[in-house]
């Protein structure tokens, strides 16, 4: 009984060595083509959007104002500032409840 138990673990032993050794090849092909994409596929992508991003930055003509009802309502103020202006305010391009403030 011993040596058939002697045999099976030694079976199981050799075999999870042999999945070990296998599974570390397969997480190193993972890696490798992780890799391969990170620099082939994503660098040039994100390259791209940069590009795209400088070139197309252009000057952009203010859109009329129209004073519709349900936009630009202040029900309280912003904790910032005059209470008036978005964190992002931007004077070009975002109105104020009365119309677009004037460039300086």
């Amino acid at each position: 009984m011993a040596t058939i138990h002697r045999i099976i673990s030694r079976g199981l032993q050799t075999s999870a060595r042999r999945l070990g050794a296998e599974a570390h090849e397969n997480h190193e092909a993972g890696v490798a083509l992780w890799k391969r994409l990170s620099f082939l596929v994503a660098l040039p992508a994100v390259g791209l959007c940069m590009a795209n991003a400088y070139l197309s930055h252009h000057h952009h003509e203010r859109p009329e104002f129209v004073a519709y009802e349900h936009l630009r309502l202040r029900t309280k103020k912003f904790p910032w500032g005059d209470g008036n202006h978005s964190l992002f305010h931007n004077s070009h391009v975002n109105a104020l409840p009365d119309g677009y403030e004037e460039d300086h």
